[in-house]
């Protein structure tokens, strides 16, 4: 009798699953389609102004790879960058001076912020000090990017082009993450994956819905609407700044479009478990709002949807249980097929989609951390500056 027992309650647990997968696959803005692409665009009449804002905090191996995209762009229009050198002690801010010097190309100004008061992430102190710096220049939209993004030729005409078709005052394309060691392969995919899930790229882009975010690697806003809305002001202190601005945007009436990027490239190497690890738990808890009931549900959710299906299956062959197989097995098939296309995109081997519940028990494993870290006082971190918990940090008004 128990031992039937205990197979019915796995039958019915992984029911559960499958019927979450099912939800998943149709009610979700078809989150695991990865053919949301900038919108249809046409060029100006009159290109306008852009003024490029790089906050950057000990970026020397990265600029390289990055900074000359970024001069080198093919921009009909006035454009100008504005690098923001916030405390580096590698030699950053001299490199990018050097790196314009060797080619050319769009002007560079390199300014600093100094240390950032309290209740201001640094990241968002340096946008800022370069926002100011570009408002000098009047520009009609900013480019925001980071030191660690390789763009196209063409990537800024086609953002500024596709903003002006489509009447958006946020464009943003998610970069491809650099997919080159066996734990990029098994982690970053999944990273864009499960991003997507939470903010269904379609909704976004659709007017009269809630839904809300950006890429912070790159995101092209309106002047006229970051002053409105007081970007970063309003979010001064957000470890996910992206999605913070998004959310400030379209609560202030504007529109925001995100979409996977062709050429829009990071080329920041993330070539251990600890490096990915390090990325993810630094803001997972602050996704949660560091709530300890959003996590709770958070750690249920991803055991009952990802966990599930394998585990059922197992059980299921291992007490010879035919409906407990099959249904974990059903909603297994579910997960992968819905992985399949962001493989695709990150031109990655598909038998790596049958094993994203392994990812997802990581990923389940790095919120546990982040909230575990909060909680110990360390705070989140960005680049070596670790900041308080958001109830400690003072409101500046």
């Amino acid at each position: 009798m128990g031992q039937t027992a205990r197979v019915s309650a796995v039958v019915w647990t992984a029911a559960g699953s499958l019927l979450a997968w099912l939800w998943l696959l149709l009610c979700q803005g078809f989150f695991w389609r990865t053919d949301v692409r900038l919108p249809p665009r046409r060029d100006p009449e009159a290109w306008p102004s852009v003024c490029v804002v790089v906050p950057a905090r000990d970026e020397a191996a990265m600029l390289p790879a990055a900074l000359p995209s970024l001069l080198l762009q093919d921009y009909p229009g006035r454009a100008e960058v504005f690098f923001v050198d916030d405390g580096s002690s590698d030699g950053t801010g001299e490199l990018a001076r050097e790196l314009a010097r060797l080619h050319g190309g769009l002007p560079l100004t390199v300014g600093s912020p100094g240390e950032p008061p309290p209740g201001w992430a640094g990241k968002l102190w340096a946008v800022r000090h370069g926002i100011g710096l570009a408002r000098a220049r009047d520009p009609e939209y900013l480019l925001l990017t980071d030191a660690d993004i390789a763009h196209a030729p063409d990537s800024l005409r086609e953002l500024v082009a596709a903003a002006r078709a489509g009447g958006f005052d946020v464009v943003s394309q998610m970069a491809r993450l650099r997919v080159g060691s066996a734990w990029e392969r098994l982690v970053v995919p999944a990273f864009v994956y499960f991003f997507a899930q939470l903010y269904p790229f379609r909704r976004i882009g659709k007017e009269g819905t809630r839904t809300a975010a950006a890429a912070g690697g790159c995101v092209l806003l309106r002047t006229e609407t970051a002053e409105r809305v007081r970007v970063p002001d309003a979010f001064r202190h957000a470890v996910i700044d992206d999605v913070a601005l998004a959310r400030a945007v379209k609560g202030g009436g504007g529109r925001v479009w995100l979409g996977l990027a062709d050429r829009v490239d990071s080329v920041r190497p993330y070539p251990r478990l600890h490096d990915l690890w390090r990325m993810v738990s630094r803001s997972a808890y602050a996704q949660l709002r560091h709530n300890p009931l959003l996590l709770a549900g958070t750690v249920a959710g991803l055991a009952l949807v990802y966990l599930v299906p394998p585990v059922a299956v197992v059980a299921g062959l291992a007490a010879g249980s035919a409906a407990a197989a099959t249904t974990g097995g059903l909603a297994w098939l579910v997960m992968t097929g819905t992985y399949v296309p962001m493989l695709r995109y990150y031109r990655q081997p598909l038998w790596l989609a049958p094993l994203l519940p392994f990812t997802a028990f990581l990923y389940l494993l790095m919120t546990v951390d982040s909230a575990v870290q909060h909680y110990r006082g360390r705070g989140a971190a960005w680049k070596g500056r670790t900041y308080a918990r958001p109830d400690a940090v003072p409101d500046e008004g």
